[in-house]
C-alpha cells in the first residue's frame, strides 16, 4: 500500500486508535497472537483495556486448551478457610446467580465470583469515546432488551436491580433539516427496514461505483439490481413474513430439530437456497453466529419469553452502552459501593466503578477480576466430596481456593476443559456445543451528514465487512446531549459475524476464529475506511476528517450454534443442554445462556438462577445435617 493511499484514507491521522501518555505510545497488552497492533485504542473509562477478548485473556484460555494446567499446580498459593460458593464467570449469568445467592443464602455464607476480564459483564460491556468534547458510549456485544410483561420474571428482576425501563426517554430530534427516523438499538432498522433505511449495491452486483437505494421497498425493489426471481421471493416474504407455519406439538418441534433452518425456510417460506444465502444468512448470523445452513430449524421458535413485547417497532429498547448498564445495575445491587452515587439509571451509567470495593473482605459476594479459573475438581469422588478445589491465575500468580460448591457460569468452550473430573456423559454433551466468532467494530464519527444527505439513517450492504450499520438515538440518561441531528457525533456499530455457508459447523467456527485473531488491527481499519469511502464519499464523507475513533472488539466464541439435535437430542440420546442442566455434577452446577442455544439476557438470568438454586439446595442439605 502506498503512503499516499494511507494518507487519503486517513490511516496516518491521530484519531482514537492510539493511546498516548506523556507523549509515549501505550500498548494494550501485547500482540493478539500476532494480530493486535501495539497502537490499538481500547477506549476510555471503566472499560479501557477490556474490549472483547483482549490478549491476556486469550493467552490464558489457550494455555488451558494447550494443557498447561493438566497437572495439579503444586506451587499454587492456598487461600485460607473455605467459601460457600465460587461462581466462574462474571457475565450476566454469573451476576444474576450471585444476586440470588445474596438474597437466599444463610447469614455468614459467602460467595466469590472469578471473572477473567478486567471488568464484569461478559459480552454486556461497552466502549467509550470522547469526540469533540462529548462522551459517547457504544455496545461491545450484547444489545437491546424487550419490554417485559408486567409482573413476569424479567420484569421482577428489573425491579429488583432498579432497572427502571418504563422511565426511559430517548434523544429528541435536534436538526438541522427535517426529522428522519432513528433506531433505539443497533439493529432495529435492520429488521424493520423503514423508509430511512437503504440498500447499497457494489461490485458483487456489477455496480462500479456502488449505488445506494433509499427506501428500496417503496417501489417493490424496482430500483435494485436483484434478479427478478429474487425480487419476487423477497416481496412475497416482506408481505407474508415467515409464513403461517408454527409448531403445534412436541412432535412438530422434534421434527424441526432434526432439519436445518435453511431447509425449513425453503419448505415453509417458499425461499430458494440462493436467496436465503444472499439476503437472510447475515440476519440469522447476527443472532446465532452462523447462517440457517448450520442451525436447527427449531432455533426459530425456541427463544421467546412469555408476555414480552418483542416487536422491533414497539418493544425493542436499549441503554447507551448496549446491555452494559444492565450488568452495572446488578453489580450496584450486589455491592452498593461498587458504583458511586445513588441507584439511578443516570448515576449507574455515568459514574465510575469503584474497583477497590468489588473484592472487599466481608462482602457476602465478592467479585475478583483478572482471575481465570484453570482447574476445577472435587477433593475426591464427587458423590463423597466435601468441597471443590478451584485453581485460578491472577497476573503471574497461581492461587487455589476451597469451596463447598461451584457454579460454572462461563462459556462451554472453557468449562469442558476447566472441570477436570467431568464425567463422560457431560463430555459427550459438550461435543455438540459449537461456537463461532464475531467482530464488533465501533466507529466514532464527528457527524453523520453523509448518511442524512443520502436520505437514510441506516443501511445494508451486500459484500464487504459486516452487512449494515445505523444511527442510534440514545437514552437520555447516558447521552452526551438531549438531542441528536446530522451534525451530532455518533458511533456507528458494525456487527461482523464470521461464517461460511456450506462448510461444516465446526469448520466455520474454527475458520472464523483463525481469521479474527490473525488479522492485524490496521488491516481491519483499512477495510472499514475503504468500505466507508466506497459507500459514502459521494455524499460528502471524508475518512481523514470524519472518523474520530475506532475500537475493535474481538469475540472468539461469540455465539453458540445450535445445530440439528441440539434441543431434543439425536438417536435416542438426551438433548445436550439437558445433560448439563438437570442436576449438579457432585458439587458443581452448570449455568450459562449457551444451554439455551441463544445469547439472550433473560435466558442468562434464568440459567444462572436455576444453577444457583441447585447449589443452594446442596448447601441447605449440608447445613441441616
Amino acid at each position: 500500500m502506498s503512503h499516499h493511499f494511507d494518507k487519503s484514507l486517513g490511516l496516518d491521522t491521530r484519531i482514537l486508535r492510539r493511546d498516548f501518555l506523556n507523549g509515549a505510545l501505550m500498548g494494550s497488552g501485547g500482540a493478539l497472537l500476532g494480530g493486535m497492533a501495539p497502537e490499538e485504542f481500547t477506549g476510555i473509562g471503566d472499560y479501557r483495556g477490556a474490549n472483547g477478548n483482549p490478549p491476556g485473556v486469550m493467552q490464558a484460555a489457550h494455555a488451558i486448551r494447550d494443557g498447561a494446567f493438566d497437572l495439579p499446580q503444586l506451587d499454587a498459593i492456598e487461600e485460607g478457610g473455605m467459601t460457600d460458593c465460587v461462581i466462574v464467570g462474571g457475565g450476566i449469568s454469573g451476576l444474576a446467580a450471585a444476586l440470588l445467592f445474596k438474597a437466599e443464602a444463610k447469614p455468614g455464607q459467602r460467595c466469590v465470583i472469578l471473572e477473567n476480564h478486567r471488568i464484569f459483564g461478559g459480552e454486556a460491556r461497552r466502549n467509550e469515546f470522547i469526540v469533540d468534547g462529548k462522551r459517547l458510549l457504544a455496545p461491545q456485544g450484547a444489545n437491546q432488551f424487550h419490554k417485559p410483561a408486567h409482573g413476569n420474571f424479567i420484569d421482577q428482576f428489573y425491579e429488583q436491580i432498579a432497572f427502571n425501563w418504563r422511565e426511559f426517554e430517548y434523544q429528541a430530534w435536534g436538526g438541522p433539516g427535517s426529522e428522519i427516523q432513528l433506531s433505539r438499538t443497533s439493529y432495529q432498522q435492520l429488521y424493520t427496514m423503514p423508509p430511512s433505511f437503504g440498500f447499497h449495491f457494489g461490485a458483487n452486483f456489477g455496480q462500479r461505483p456502488g449505488v445506494w437505494v433509499a427506501d428500496p421497498w417503496k417501489d417493490d425493489l424496482q430500483r435494485t439490481p436483484f434478479p427478478p426471481a429474487t425480487r419476487t421471493e423477497l416481496l412475497k416474504w416482506r408481505k407474508e413474513g415467515r409464513g403461517s407455519f408454527k409448531p403445534q406439538s412436541e412432535e412438530d418441534e422434534r421434527r424441526l430439530d432434526g432439519i436445518t433452518l435453511e431447509d425449513h425456510m425453503i419448505e415453509a417460506d417458499g425461499l430458494s437456497r440462493e436467496t436465503i444465502r444472499l439476503f437472510f444468512s447475515h440476519l440469522t448470523a447476527q443472532g446465532h453466529g452462523l447462517g440457517p445452513d448450520a442451525l436447527s430449524a427449531y432455533s426459530r421458535y425456541a427463544h421467546s419469553v412469555r408476555g414480552e413485547d418483542d416487536s422491533p417497532q414497539t418493544g425493542w429498547q436499549n441503554t447507551p452502552g448496549g446491555l452494559a448498564e444492565l450488568s452495572r445495575h446488578i453489580v450496584k445491587t450486589l455491592i452498593p459501593e461498587a458504583i458511586e452515587g445513588p441507584r439511578t439509571a443516570e448515576a449507574i451509567c455515568r459514574n465510575a466503578v469503584n474497583f477497590d470495593a468489588l473484592d472487599k473482605p466481608g462482602n457476602p459476594v465478592r467479585i475478583r477480576l483478572d482471575s481465570t479459573a484453570v482447574r476445577v475438581e472435587h477433593d475426591r469422588e464427587p458423590e463423597k466430596s466435601e468441597f471443590v478445589l478451584v485453581t485460578y491465575t491472577t497476573g503471574a500468580k497461581i492461587r487455589r481456593i476451597k469451596t463447598r460448591t461451584v457454579l460454572m457460569a462461563g462459556g462451554g468452550w472453557s468449562t469442558r476443559r476447566t472441570v477436570r473430573d467431568l464425567p463422560s456423559q457431560h463430555r459427550k454433551a459438550y461435543e455438540h456445543f459449537y461456537y463461532s466468532a464475531a467482530l464488533v467494530a465501533n466507529v466514532a464519527v464527528r457527524n453523520w451528514k453523509f448518511l442524512y444527505d443520502l436520505g437514510i439513517s441506516g443501511g445494508r450492504w451486500f459484500g464487504g465487512l459486516g452487512s449494515w450499520t445505523e444511527v442510534r438515538k440514545v437514552a437520555t440518561f447516558g447521552a452526551a446531549t438531549q438531542t441528536i441531528g446530522p451534525n451530532s457525533p455518533t458511533v456507528l456499530t458494525l456487527y461482523v459475524p464470521l461464517f461460511y455457508p456450506g462448510l461444516p459447523t465446526a469448520d466455520q467456527g474454527h475458520k472464523g476464529r483463525m481469521e479474527l485473531i490473525s488479522t492485524p488491527f490496521k488491516t481491519y481499519e483499512q477495510q472499514i475506511r475503504e468500505q466507508f469511502v466506497e459507500m459514502f464519499s459521494r455524499s460528502g464523507f471524508d475518512p481523514r476528517r470524519d472518523i474520530a475513533g475506532l475500537i475493535l472488539n474481538r469475540w472468539g466464541h461469540a455465539f453458540v450454534n445450535p445445530g440439528p439435535g441440539f434441543y431434543f437430542g439425536n438417536g435416542g440420546e438426551p438433548a445436550p443442554p439437558e445433560v448439563l442442566r438437570r442436576a449438579p455434577f457432585g458439587r458443581i452446577a452448570f449455568a450459562h445462556c449457551d444451554l439455551t442455544g441463544f445469547p439472550f439476557h433473560p435466558h442468562s438470568i434464568q440459567e444462572g438462577q436455576r444453577g444457583m438454586r441447585q447449589l443452594i439446595s446442596l448447601l441447605d442439605r449440608a447445613s441441616s445435617r
